[in-house]
């Protein structure tokens, strides 16, 4: 498997944030006492194990390779700053969260948004339904949230990172958003606020069973929440 990922991450020629070329090596080549985010991004290889869970995080590296490389670069700058404790601290809270369960909530106004930060699910699934891929859409970034679908079941709920795009066409060139996103990355003040809970079985299309509105009257999956502001979504 390594050798098959090796060959499109040369073939791409992908690099961490500090330059080096991206290869994916065996869990066992990872130094003991070595803290995985900082070994990726001072020497470029990325611990790799025979599993899906890994493999995903794999595919997620070729696919967003700016992205991926700013979330190393912020975990391992913090790793620097402050060791590895019993505590990861917020950056490196809301890195991870982003890493492991990011959905990317695309939007080309602010309805979907809306609804989204206002646990207006009938709003964003029922009434809004027509929106999905003509105003808002989403793509899949976490690694762990691919590995739970799987095998997908009702309650998986995914961290939304909403992202303004001036089109649902122009935002299929996926390379725009990754650089969008990696540049945020790089700098902002990233908090587990930032993101939007979004329980994927209810998106359009994704379940065979939402085509019923009873679906959404779960309200073990469905929450309301407490919500009552929320940074605006990326623009791009």
């Amino acid at each position: 498997m390594r050798d098959v990922l090796n060959a499109h991450a040369e073939r791409q020629d992908l690099r961490t944030a500090g330059g080096h070329p991206l290869r994916f090596i065996p869990q066992g080549a990872l130094p003991s006492g070595a803290a995985y985010e900082a070994h990726i991004a001072a020497t470029g290889g990325v611990p790799t194990r025979d599993n899906l869970h890994d493999f995903f995080n794999a595919l997620i590296w070729l696919y967003w390779p700016r992205t991926k490389a700013a979330l190393n670069a912020r975990q391992a700058s913090a790793i620097a700053r402050d060791g590895i404790g019993a505590v990861r601290g917020a950056v490196r809270d809301a890195a991870t969260l982003f890493d492991e369960n990011a959905l990317i909530f695309l939007r080309t106004d602010d309805a979907p948004e809306r609804c989204l930060t206002g646990f207006d699910w009938p709003g964003l699934f029922i009434e809004g339904r027509a929106a999905w891929g003509r105003s808002c859409a989403v793509l899949p970034f976490g690694h762990a949230l691919l590995e739970k679908l799987v095998a997908p079941y009702k309650s998986i709920t995914a961290h939304a990172w909403p992202v303004h795009v001036a089109s649902l066409e122009a935002a299929a060139q996926t390379a725009s958003i990754d650089a969008v996103l990696a540049d945020m990355l790089a700098s902002a003040d990233l908090t587990t606020s930032d993101f939007r809970p979004l329980p994927v079985m209810g998106i359009p299309g994704w379940c065979e069973a939402n085509r019923d509105s009873a679906f959404y009257s779960d309200a073990a999956v469905f929450r309301p929440g407490r919500r009552t502001s929320a940074k605006p979504g990326q623009k791009c």
